[in-house]
């Protein structure tokens, strides 16, 4: 829907902070299990100490001051993917602050065309017959744990969390299973992931790479930036741990198959670490969920596939094209059917004001019209 020219900036500057805010918890969470790992094939057996890390989920459930106790009613579970983390983690200290309605630069309810004066949490959860938490808090707290999505996936199946958080499809994921019928896919956001070098790379005059140069460089057949018209020095090729939902894509987007082995310098669990890699180094190069672009340090280059160039921020042949051959949906997976207290959260994230406020303002793309009504016709009737 249209919103004035003030109260778009005002919105968006406030959703900006906010987003920070959940990256900075990122980034903190990251800290807390570093490690730079040892140089190997991701077809080899040892693992660095970001894989060892990702093995045991973190427990990451962020709350904010407004939050308070919940209503009496289990928590609502998730956990997988650091690229769909960004998206889940804002959405969750939306829903345990629960705003009232009221605060309408946190709970801009009435620009969505939402006539209600039920806290934020309240109406959402209350779309499914729960009983409002006022203020006591939400009707019932969502919590989101950090992994990858091999781990988001498993742990939905094994009925260890509600929703499994995963930027990987299923069966990329868990390629050995027989059925994926058991699993129910809400796609809520879109990520073009981009391909980025560190700065010193970009400044030397390296702007685009070819589909057959990736392939090289992950096949370790390239391995100096003279060959791609950068600076004599040795290329450190960076990628994220095999179980990462980024990873799956990537290969399964370059190679055209999601197990293909790869050669990288150093593999990193989360794609904060990965980021902060890249902008430490002086010769790296890696592939990135979008939400992680904005790092100080390294730069987005240009992907020439099939004949097209794909640059960021390019209007014609941006990332958010659906040509764009590294773009893959971002996926909160449930098990055996939606419930109602995972379909208020992720309806939620669907409507209009979710895919504002949760994933445009963490670099992701959000849904068209057609896409969110498909998504949506997925989640059970309201009351």
């Amino acid at each position: 829907m249209a919103h004035d020219s003030d109260g778009l900036a005002e919105f968006v500057s406030r959703r900006k902070f906010i987003a920070t805010t959940g990256a900075t918890s990122i980034a903190a969470i990251a800290g807390c299990s570093s490690g730079s790992g040892d140089s190997e094939s991701d077809g080899s057996s040892g693992e660095s100490a970001d894989t060892e890390a990702v093995s045991t989920e973190m427990e990451a459930t962020e709350s904010t001051d407004e939050g308070g106790s919940s209503g009496g009613t289990t928590a609502l579970e998730s956990g997988g993917s650091s690229t769909v983390y960004p998206i889940a983690n804002t959405a969750a200290s939306y829903w345990n602050a629960n705003r009232p309605a009221s605060d309408t630069e946190y709970w801009p309810h009435g620009e969505y065309d939402i006539d209600t004066e039920q806290n934020l949490a309240d109406y959402w959860a209350g779309l499914y017959g729960f009983d409002a938490g006022g203020e006591d808090g939400p009707p019932f707290q969502f919590t989101v744990g950090l992994s990858h999505s091999g781990t988001g996936v498993e742990k939905v199946m094994n009925g260890q969390n509600d929703i499994g958080n995963s930027s990987g499809n299923v069966e990329d994921e868990l390629p050995d299973r027989d059925s994926y019928e058991q699993f129910v896919d809400h796609v809520v956001g879109v990520d073009g992931q981009p391909l980025v070098v560190s700065q010193e790379i970009a400044d030397a005059g390296v702007e685009k790479i070819t589909g057959d140069q990736l392939k090289g460089l992950y096949k370790g057949e390239i391995t100096n930036w003279s060959e791609l018209g950068g600076p004599d020095r040795e290329i450190q090729v960076l990628g994220r741990v095999k179980g990462s939902g980024t990873r799956t894509s990537f290969v399964s987007n370059v190679f055209g198959n999601p197990e293909e082995d790869t050669s990288v310098a150093n593999r990193y669990g989360q794609n904060q670490r990965l980021a902060q890699a890249i902008a430490q180094a002086d010769n790296a190069i890696s592939y990135l969920a979008l939400a992680f672009i904005d790092t100080d340090g390294l730069a987005p280059v240009g992907l020439e596939w099939e004949g097209t160039t794909y640059s960021y921020q390019d209007d014609e042949n941006g990332l958010d094209s659906k040509a764009y051959p590294l773009s893959r949906d971002l996926h909160m997976y449930t098990w055996e059917g939606t419930s109602e207290k995972e379909a208020a959260v992720i309806n939620m994230i669907l409507s209009d004001f979710g895919q504002d406020t949760f994933v445009a303002p963490n670099n992701y793309f959000k849904l068209g019209k057609r896409r969110k009504e498909e998504q949506r016709a997925k989640l059970p009737d309201q009351v």
